[in-house]
């Protein structure tokens, strides 16, 4: 076998083509999980707000009630409390970091409550004024049917997670119609990986939710908007909208944990944190009643900058505190709909001040920009603020105002407000991605070629005599049949044969010894992590190499201080500091030197 047929760009995988088949089907069930959430939402709005059975999209801000307002998201908030209390404490939270936290901590395995009252509590807040989104609990919703329909069948826990993931993504691109965001979000921040073998999977389910959204919410961007091509002078601009925005998400973060500190200090159950949290929503929608609920249709205002500068400040105020204090009650809702509409009216208050471009840029900048400061996604904020808008001229202004704001992010924020909630439980999570150095080497490049070995036929005293003396050359020696490997001796192995039998053991021939147990051996085409796990797993120091599992004919032998050599070179890479030139006028002079020397 010649190295140019095993070594590949990804790595081959027979299990992907089936895999992505029961991906796309998560996507189409997920579509329809994320139709059922909204209409839940829906339902409980009318039921709530207009007494209504009834589901139509209808906003709770055109409520007839009154001061009696304040109650209705008490009363939401009592009992998502209740539910969970006594059904399952996972439907608390905002949905992504549940869904981390399986993924990484839980073998991807979520239960069947939350799958059921997941939708069913967030439907209950949203309904009842809940200053959230749809996104989250459907990302958590998808994501445990996913990983049910992957519990059903026989699959590793890495092609549960891909199921896991490709249930999340679908359930966000059916919500908001933008099936490459919601990828993009995947590999961000719930893959951990990026591999054909999750990737294509989990962009097959958000292809799929993509097409049989159509015909239940619609095609087309869900905010419609056009701009004008941006000029020179707004790079500097969006410099300071980035700013701005990564303050904005930076203090938001920080304000939600302090909340849920303070209620963590409260001497009553968590279960009523909910129904107070609703209080303060409840004061809040009385205040500025175009703040409860999901509200999609003030984004759309705030992003055509329908509304004046003071209301655009006021809904911005209110709107921040209600989620905040909501959110820290441990209430069951989502992050995105709230951090685009808190960011667009940072951008509608920006657009007063900042110089050139279209006013109308602005609140899409910086919406893109606080959310991908708060989740620590730039990529998937700039993709996602295209989705909803396809507005393609504000391409370059969201790269450079994103891109600022997740800088400012990273400097100041030790985590972003999904792995700040893990770590409160325990968990760290490291979320920069590089290819590890023992998979882009191969057992070829760093193996031993030239290997002692010993003859099956020798007895244990033999060898023992022969090769473990005072002259020992080597730890461990495989032994060779007719030319195969049999296995890997050394002398803590031989020691303990011939102590058996009350010493007779030492008439034992290696091959008799050999023969309890299969060898262990890798092949040059693997690669140095899948061997290196490989050592851990058997708990050994060293494998043979065989040129096929078949012949097993030896070919070198690869031991636990050669798996560290591309370790060391990556280590000289990330550290070792060189320069090659020199800028100036020395290093002008160097250069002429020999043309003086040779006048």
């Amino acid at each position: 076998m010649t190295a140019d047929t095993y070594k590949r760009d990804f790595a081959a995988n027979r299990r992907l083509p089936g895999i992505a088949l029961l991906a796309a089907c998560i996507g189409a069930i997920s579509t329809l999980a994320a139709f059922a959430l909204l209409s839940l939402i829906h339902l409980f709005t009318n039921l709530f707000f207009f007494g209504a059975l009834s589901f139509a999209d209808r906003s709770p801000s055109h409520n007839t009630l009154g001061a009696w307002v304040v109650l209705v998201p008490v009363a939401g908030g009592l009992i998502v409390g209740l539910m969970a209390r006594y059904g399952s404490e996972k439907i608390r939270g905002h949905g992504i970091p549940e869904a981390i936290e399986a993924i990484l901590f839980g073998k991807s395995r979520m239960s069947p409550k939350v799958a059921v009252l997941k939708p069913l509590s967030s439907g209950i807040v949203i309904g009842s004024g809940g200053p959230f989104g749809a996104e989250g609990p459907i990302i958590m919703t998808g994501g445990a049917l996913g990983s049910l329909i992957a519990q059903c069948v026989r699959v590793s826990a890495a092609e549960r997670k891909t199921l896991l993931v490709a249930g999340a993504a679908a359930g966000m691109t059916a919500v908001f119609g933008t099936p490459v965001a919601a990828v993009l979000l995947a590999v961000e921040l719930l893959l951990f990986e990026w591999r054909p073998r999750s990737f294509l999977p989990v962009a097959l389910a958000c292809a799929v939710a993509g097409f049989a959204r159509a015909p239940l919410f619609g095609a087309g961007p869900l905010f419609p908007l056009e701009t004008t091509p941006p000029g020179a002078l707004s790079l500097f601009a969006c410099v300071l909208a980035g700013l701005l925005s990564g303050a904005l998400a930076a203090g938001l973060s920080a304000a939600l944990y302090k909340t849920e500190d303070l209620f963590g200090k409260l001497s009553i159950h968590w279960m009523w944190w909910p129904a107070l949290g609703g209080l303060v929503v409840g004061i809040g929608g009385f205040i500025e009643p175009r703040a409860l609920g999901v509200g999609y249709d003030v984004i759309g205002d705030l992003l055509h900058l329908h509304l004046a500068l003071q209301a655009a400040l006021a809904l911005l105020l209110v709107k921040a505190v209600m989620w905040v204090v909501a959110l820290g009650s441990g209430t069951s809702g989502g992050v995105l709909a709230p951090l685009l509409m808190l960011g667009a009216g940072l951008g509608v208050v920006m657009s007063h001040l900042l110089p050139g471009s279209d006013p109308a840029l602005w609140p899409l900048v910086c919406m893109a920009a606080t959310l991908g400061a708060t989740l620590g996604a730039p990529l998937t904020a700039i993709v996602f603020a295209f989705g909803l808008t396809h507005d393609s001229n504000a391409l370059l202004p969201l790269l450079a105002a994103t891109l600022v704001a997740h800088g400012f992010a990273t400097v100041v924020m030790r985590r972003s407000i999904m792995t700040e909630k893990i770590a409160r439980r325990g968990y760290h999570i490291y979320r920069e991605y590089g290819v590890d150095p023992l998979e882009r080497h191969y057992i070829d490049e760093v193996m031993t070629r030239e290997v002692e070995t010993i003859d099956a036929e020798l007895t244990v005293g033999e060898a023992l005599a022969k090769y473990f003396g005072a002259t020992q050359m080597h730890r461990a020696y495989p032994v060779i049949d007719a030319g195969k490997v049999a296995g890997v001796v050394e002398r803590a192995t031989l020691e303990r044969a011939r102590a058996k039998r009350d010493g007779a053991g030492a008439a034992t021939t290696l091959l008799e010894l050999m023969k309890t147990r299969a060898p262990v051996v890798a092949v040059p085409g693997e690669t140095c992590r899948l061997v290196a796990t490989r050592l851990a797993v058997h708990n050994l120091e060293r494998v043979p190499v065989v040129d096929d599992a078949n012949t097993r004919r030896l070919v070198g032998i690869v031991s636990r201080s050669d798996l560290v050599k591309p370790s060391l070179a990556h280590f000289d890479e990330e550290h070792k500091k060189e320069r090659f030139r020199r800028l100036g006028p020395r290093s002008a002079k160097r250069r002429l030197s020999p043309v003086r020397r040779a006048g």
